[in-house]
């Protein structure tokens, strides 16, 4: 078996920029030439706002050092008016140490990312996971100046060591999940993730955006460098199991007062404060209000897997045995009913809690008239009140071209596909910034 060894070296502060990323060059050691042409690099952004309302928060102060070396600051940036970091490249393993279940290296390496801003509290996350030719995105939420916020990011679920899954049952009986079960399968706003064991009273109950929790664990339990369809394969099984869990109230009905826990004994790895990847981040927006369903079962499934190396689950989806399909050219649902059967199929919820309504059914492009057309516009005029980069448009239900240019503002903003077409992804994440920047409003 290969040694696990922690991967990075000290790197320089020098930089040089081209096409707007900002690459990171090795000082020391020194590499030569054509050490240089081999070099592994991964691509990393910042994204700071306020905790309540999504607000941007330009002119924040964010040093990048080694984790372990907090003297190795390799970069310092300033947010612009987004609240954004540029897009920045920094060393990370060879990329086969990601894709080889036989290599047991890190394959991610890791960095420590402090936050300042006038008026609001540091932030430190240590760990922040850099994987080669994706981009890792790292959210940083800041409250008013209250001290402190410092988050110690565990190892990803396949290079740490953690315990697996304990076996259930994948449709639960309703005389077994108490009184409290859904009507219909409904897309929470929020889930309640308990970070710990069910048993743990000392463990933190947090709130978390549906999305964001869904994109929090599959960056935390899949490698972003994996195909596509595995990545797919792997979002649609964790959500599925996800809303089981909300579906039945499994935890409420046992008495608990949250929805899911942090413990990959009982439920999925969450790792609070961590950096996701803006590919596994865009496949989650494309399916979010997916499940697997089985012929003449309400309940979403409770679709259980495990990794595959370390330890096998026959029935279940394996991490790697999964990646090893997406390279043999397999869809997400092949590779889905490989493991847990023919009869798997993808379903759909219809409602989305937390939104002032729900999709309309047909994308919005030009030409497009009605109530839906006109409520879009209205949340993007109050978007574009936080967000000046987006233009303001006439409320008049009917989408021309200012409104197209506004969509495609938009979705240039928040990283969806720019084609100034309000699809589904579009629709809900326009939903979702709407309600942020008008609530804290609300409050004040």
């Amino acid at each position: 078996m290969y040694k696990k060894e922690y991967y990075g070296s000290p790197i320089s502060p020098k930089n040089s920029v081209h096409n707007n990323i900002t690459k990171v060059e090795h000082n020391m050691p020194r590499l030569y030439p054509a050490q240089m042409e081999t070099q592994s690099l991964g691509r990393l952004w910042v994204n700071t706002v306020t905790e309540l309302g999504l607000r941007p928060i330009q002119n924040a102060t964010i040093r990048i050092a080694y984790t372990g070396d907090p003297t190795s600051v390799v970069e310092e940036l300033t947010t612009d008016e987004l609240g954004r970091s540029p897009v920045i490249e920094l060393p990370a393993p060879p990329l086969e140490y990601s894709l080889d279940p036989a290599i047991f290296e890190q394959p991610y390496s890791v960095y420590t990312i402090q936050v300042t801003a006038e008026g609001f509290e540091e932030v430190e996350v240590s760990g922040a996971e850099i994987l080669p030719d994706v981009t890792a995105v790292q959210p940083i939420n800041m409250r008013v100046a209250q001290g402190e916020e410092v988050y110690v990011i565990p190892p990803h679920t396949l290079y740490g060591d953690y315990p697996p899954k304990i076996a259930e049952a994948e449709i639960k009986p309703t005389n077994e999940t108490g009184e409290i079960v859904l009507p219909s399968v409904v897309v929470p706003e929020f889930v309640v993730v308990h970070d710990g064991p069910p048993s743990d009273t000392s463990a933190e109950n947090y709130y978390v955006r549906y999305r964001d929790y869904i994109k929090n664990v599959a960056s935390s339990e899949i490698y972003a460098t994996w195909p596509e369809s595995t990545i797919t394969a792997n979002i649609l099984a964790i959500m599925s199991f996800t809303l089981n869990r909300v579906y039945t109230e499994w935890y409420r009905n046992q008495g608990y007062n949250f929805t899911i826990t942090s413990s990959t004994a009982f439920d999925h790895k969450w790792m609070r404060g961590r950096n996701i990847y803006d590919n596994i981040g865009l496949a989650v927006d494309q399916v979010f209000n997916n499940f697997l369903s089985r012929p003449n079962v309400k309940q979403p499934i409770l679709t259980q897997y495990c990794d595959g190396r370390r330890v096998q689950c026959p029935g279940w989806m394996t991490q790697w045995g999964s990646k090893s399909l997406g390279d043999q050219g397999y869809t997400a649902i092949q590779i889905i009913k490989n493991f847990y059967g023919s009869d798997m199929y993808i379903n759909s919820a219809n409602e989305v809690a937390g939104v002032p309504s729900s999709w309309p059914g047909a994308n919005l492009t030009i030409g497009s008239r009605g109530d839906s057309v006109r409520q879009m516009q209205e949340q993007l005029n109050a978007i574009a009140n936080v967000y000046s980069v987006i233009p303001r448009i006439a409320v008049d239900g009917t989408f021309g071209p200012q409104t197209e240019a506004a969509v495609r503002a938009f979705q240039q903003t928040f990283g969806l596909p720019a084609n100034g077409i309000v699809d589904l992804p579009t629709w809900y994440r326009i939903s979702e910034l709407y309600v942020a920047v008008t609530r804290i409003a609300e409050l004040n």
